[in-house]
C-alpha cells in the first residue's frame, strides 16, 4: 500500500502544477530573511558595479553624436579623460560612492525586501481575485508582477538620494562645493524633481521585472514553489525579468535621467524635454544607452536580483 500512495501524491503533485499554483498559497519568509537576503544583494551589486553605472548614466546624459574613440572617452572619464593611465581614470568612476551606497542598499532593501510583503497581502486579500481573473498559476505570476509595481512606485521616496547620486556621476558641477545638507536646505522638495516620471518609470519597469522572473520560474521551470527553484534557474528567471524590465522602462529612464543631472536651478520639464529629444535628436534618442544598459546594467540587476532571490530563501531557512 506504501508505494501505491507514495505514487499517488506524486500523481497529485505533477497535477497540481500543471494546473497552476494559486495566487493564494505563496511562499512566506520571514521579516528578518527579506531584510538580510535584500541588504546583502544591494551591498554585493554596489561593490561591483557602481563603475558600470556612472558610465551607463554618463552616456544617457549625452546629448551629442559620438563619432570617435577620443569622444567616447571624454564622454566616459569627462574632465579626466587626458588623465595618463588607464587605473587612475578608472578610479574617477566612483563618484558619488556615498549616495550610491545609501540609494542602492536602501532601494534593494525597499524593493527585493518589499516586495513580498506586499505580495503576501495581495494574496490574502486578492489571491482569489487573481485567479478567477486570469486563471491558476498566471494568477500567481500576474500577482508577483502587480507586487512589484505597486513596490516600484513607492520607491520614490528615496528619489533624493538617487537624484544626488546621478548628479555627482554626470554633472558634479552642479554641486558647486556645497555638502549635503546644504544642498538639501537650499533645494528642498526640489530634489523630488522628476518624481512622476520615475513613478512612471518604475510602474512598468518593475512590473516586468518581478512578472517575468515569476513567468521564467511558472512556465519555464514549472515551480509551484518559487523558493525551491535552484541557483540556476533562479539566474535564468533573473535574466528573464532585468531584461524585460530594461526593454520597457528604457524611454522613461532616459527622460527621468535628463530631468534629475540638470544644474538645481534649471527647471526644463519632462514634456519640453521629449519634444525636444523627439524633433532635435530623433525617436532613436528614447533607447539611448540601453545597449550598454543591456549588456552592463542588466548583469547588475540580473546579479543583484539573482542574489536577493537565492538569499532570502536561504536566510529564512537558517534564521
Amino acid at each position: 500500500m506504501a508505494p501505491q500512495t507514495e505514487v499517488g501524491a506524486k500523481a497529485a503533485k505533477v497535477a497540481a502544477v500543471a494546473a497552476g499554483a494559486s495566487a493564494k498559497h505563496v511562499e512566506r519568509e520571514s521579516a528578518s530573511a527579506r531584510l538580510l537576503g535584500a541588504g546583502s544583494a544591494g551591498i554585493a551589486e554596489l561593490l561591483v558595479f557602481h563603475p558600470v553605472d556612472t558610465i551607463a548614466k554618463r552616456l544617457m546624459s549625452n546629448q551629442n553624436r559620438i563619432t570617435s574613440a577620443s569622444q567616447l572617452n571624454s564622454v566616459i572619464f569627462k574632465s579626466h579623460a587626458a588623465d595618463p593611465g588607464f587605473v587612475r581614470r578608472f578610479f574617477t568612476l566612483f563618484p558619488g560612492l556615498g549616495y550610491a551606497a545609501a540609494y542602492k542598499i536602501l532601494q534593494r532593501i525597499y524593493k527585493y525586501g518589499g516586495q513580498p510583503f506586499v505580495r503576501d497581502y495581495l494574496s490574502t486579500h486578492h489571491g482569489g481575485a487573481f485567479d478567477a481573473t486570469f486563471g491558476k498559476g498566471n494568477g500567481k505570476a500576474m500577482m508577483h508582477a502587480t507586487a512589484g509595481s505597486m513596490i516600484g512606485v513607492g520607491e520614490i521616496v528615496l528619489l533624493p538620494l538617487d537624484v544626488l547620486k546621478i548628479k555627482r556621476q554626470t554633472n558634479p558641477e552642479a554641486f558647486r562645493g556645497r555638502g549635503v545638507l546644504r544642498i538639501v536646505g537650499d533645494e528642498g522638495f526640489g530634489l523630488y524633481r522628476g518624481a512622476s516620471w520615475t513613478a512612471a518609470r518604475n510602474a512598468p519597469g518593475s512590473f516586468a521585472l518581478f512578472g517575468g522572473s515569476a513567468a521564467a520560474k511558472q512556465y519555464l521551470f514549472k515551480l509551484e514553489d518559487y523558493n525551491s527553484a535552484s541557483w540556476f534557474q533562479n539566474f535564468v528567471a533573473s535574466i528573464a525579468g532585468s531584461s524585460a524590465s530594461l526593454i520597457v522602462s528604457a524611454p522613461l529612464d532616459v527622460v527621468k535621467t535628463r530631468i534629475q543631472n540638470q544644474n538645481f536651478e534649471v527647471k526644463e520639464s519632462g514634456m519640453k524635454i521629449i519634444a525636444r529629444m523627439a524633433r532635435v535628436e530623433g525617436p532613436a534618442s528614447f533607447f539611448k544607452g540601453l545597449v550598454p544598459k543591456l549588456l552592463m546594467t542588466g548583469p547588475k540587476l540580473t546579479f543583484s536580483f539573482w542574489l536577493a532571490q537565492t538569499l532570502i530563501p536561504a536566510f529564512n531557512k537558517v534564521l
